[in-house]
Parts: structure tokens; sequence; C-alpha cells
């Protein structure tokens, strides 16, 4: 029957979004955001919930979208729910070169220990409403658990790059623990197909990678770990071996990092520099690569904040979306900036806004 409920939901909402149907799943907490915005404006913004905590059978991923720059958004709706005792969790968005919106997320299952990545597409975001394909599997299937926090990367190539956590045998658990290993799925063909690279060996809690391409073409993987910074490597043959993991000299504690490069050819990096806790989100510039970082621009100094994903738009304004205190207020909040903001460590643009509510609960 629980199987039955869900394919139903899920089919009404594969042909729509309406912001007048309510919520289909009970929310006693909400977190671990995802950000996009097409060409024509829209922002589709994702998170998950369900249950009473994560991870928990219940967990469900959620999806809305706003066509006012934020000012206003949609009811959030359920992209994929549980199925017998696996969840749903960690949505990721992402739009492709060729226009089409990716909401990918990860089905895990302790009981079977079935941990995969699936995802459902959209050709065109911008349409009224937008219409999404059913949910299908990456793929993956070289190993019995995988899953995916971030966005892919595309390279100057034009293969894809996924930055994958994975493990190579059965997990009879929501995580893998020291058995997890970090890699990349690498796509040549726009999405039909990836194969995982790499299992780089990292400290316990080692997850949620993010991969760049550098100038000089090599690929840095930066690995959220529990020990007080990043670990990194460097791949020379575009992701297919990577050199082993060693830690960074960037400060971030046990909690998801953003980074990305810019239109202007920097590299903008979101975490909570200097600090052992999730507080004072901070957004730093790097014009050298990563080997150094500015002192940044301040977006967020309260405690029990985290989990930044962003997008720069083709005006230069960066989109950045966190979470906060996900079983009291539990909000999701949105900020935008300028590159020059975080140079100057200050507005000097006129459109940085901060701690802008998408959605909360709000049990302070």
């Amino acid at each position: 029957m629980k199987h039955l409920l869900w394919t139903l939901l899920l089919f009404t909402f594969s042909a729509t979004l309406s912001a007048a149907e309510p919520i289909d799943v009970p929310r006693t907490w909400q977190g671990i955001p995802g950000l996009e915005r097409t060409a024509n404006g829209r922002l589709f913004v994702s998170w998950f919930t369900g249950g009473e905590k994560e991870p928990a059978p219940e967990n469900t991923v959620l999806l809305c979208y706003s066509d006012d720059n934020g000012q206003t958004f949609t009811q959030p709706k359920p992209m994929a729910g549980p199925i017998g005792s696996g969840r749903t969790f960690d949505p990721t968005l992402w739009i492709d070169p060729y226009g089409k919106l990716w909401y990918i997320f990860n089905r895990g299952d302790k009981d079977t220990a079935q941990h995969g990545v699936y995802a459902r597409t959209c050709a065109n975001p911008d349409a009224i409403p937008p219409v999404f394909s059913e949910e299908f599997r990456i793929g993956y299937d070289e190993v019995p658990y995988a899953f995916r926090m971030n966005k892919p990367t595309v390279l100057s190539t034009g293969e894809w790059v996924m930055p994958v956590t994975l493990a190579q045998e059965p997990i009879h658990d929501w995580f893998a623990g020291p058995k997890q290993l970090q890699g990349v799925g690498i796509s040549p063909d726009q999405g039909k197909t990836w194969q995982l690279f790499g299992a780089l060996k990292a400290p316990h809690w080692a997850l949620e990678n993010m991969i760049v391409e550098r100038r000089d073409g090599t690929l840095w993987m930066l690995i959220r770990t529990g020990g007080g910074v990043l670990w990194e490597s460097t791949s020379n043959d575009r992701g297919r071996t990577w050199t082993e993991a060693t830690p960074s000299t960037i400060p971030n504690p046990g909690s998801r990092f953003f980074i990305r490069r810019l239109a202007s050819g920097n590299l903008l990096l979101v975490n909570h520099y200097k600090f052992k806790g999730r507080s004072h989100l901070t957004a730093r510039l790097s014009t050298d690569d990563g080997h150094t970082w500015n002192g940044g621009l301040l977006l967020d100094e309260r405690s029990n904040i985290s989990y930044p994903d962003g997008v720069q738009a083709k005006d230069g304004l960066i989109w950045l979306i966190y979470d906060r205190e996900r079983h009291k207020a539990a909000e999701i909040l949105l900020t935008t900036f300028h590159e020059e903001d975080v140079a100057a460590g200050k507005d000097v643009s006129g459109q940085v806004r901060l701690k802008q509510v998408v959605n909360r609960l709000g049990r302070e």
C-alpha cells in the first residue's frame, strides 16, 4: 500500500508542480538544501524531510520554485519517497550545458544493503508547469553502495564528472563509516552512462567531496572530514586516477562546503571558515586556483547553520542556499551577493541579501 501510494503521488507530480496542493509528508524537521537558477531566472530549491530525523526510513526529497527572484516560493512537493524500508535523501539540483534540469538524489536501504544514485530530469525547467521524467537510476552498479551530495562539473573536454562516495562491499547501515571511499562518476555522453573511478581513503566521516578543474587541466578534489580540515586529491588524467588523499590547509568542521569556479575564473569557497562548529558561514575567493584565499564575506554568524549550495547567474549575481536549526527553526535560507562583495569583505554591489527565508517550520 505504501509503495502504491508513493507511485500515485509521484505520477501526479511528474506532470505538474502545483502550489495549491498541500505537501504530502509530515515535516517535523528539514534541511540539506540544493539550488539552481534557469537562464530565464526561475529558482529551484530542493531539500529533504520526513520521519523524526535524518537518517530515517521515512526521509523524503522535496522541490519548490520561485518566479519572482526568491520573494515567494511554491509549496514544496515530494519528488521521491521511501519504498519499503529504504529512504530518499541528499537531493542535488543541476542544470546541464543543454539547459536540462537534473534532480539527483539517493536511495538507501540498510536492510537490503541497496544504496544507489537516482535522478529525475526536466527538459524545459522554465515551463508552466515544469514537467519531470520518471525517476531512473544513474548507474554505479560496479559497487553495492554509492551516494552523492554535490553538483557535477563539466570539464573543458566536455566530459561530466560527478563526485561520489562509495563502498566496495554491502553495507547494512545508513552510512559505511570507515569503509566509505571517495571517487567520481564520469559521463562521456551527456549523462546517458556513468562509470566510477577512484577509491580514495580519508579519515572517518569522509564524504561529500567536490571537484573543480584547475587552469592546468588537473582536477582538484576536496573532501569533507571530521578532522578539522578538508582533505584533497589531484587527478592528472581527467578523473581516471587520483593521488592519495592528504590534509589540505583549508579549515573546515565536519560539515558540507561549497566550491565552484566563477565566470571571472576565480574560485569561490563557502564554508565555516576558522570555526570548529557549524557557524559563521563565510564566502571566500581565490585568484590562484585555490592556493590562497582572501578573508571573505561573512554570510551568517549564527550557530547551527550548514550545507551551502549555490550558482552564479549570467549577470554575475551569486545565489546561495543553506539551512538553519533543522529541528527547531528548521529554516531553508537564501543569500545573494556578487564576487566584488566577497573581494571587499562587505556589500559594495548593493545586492547583498542575507538570511532570506525560503521555507521554515518555526519552532524556536
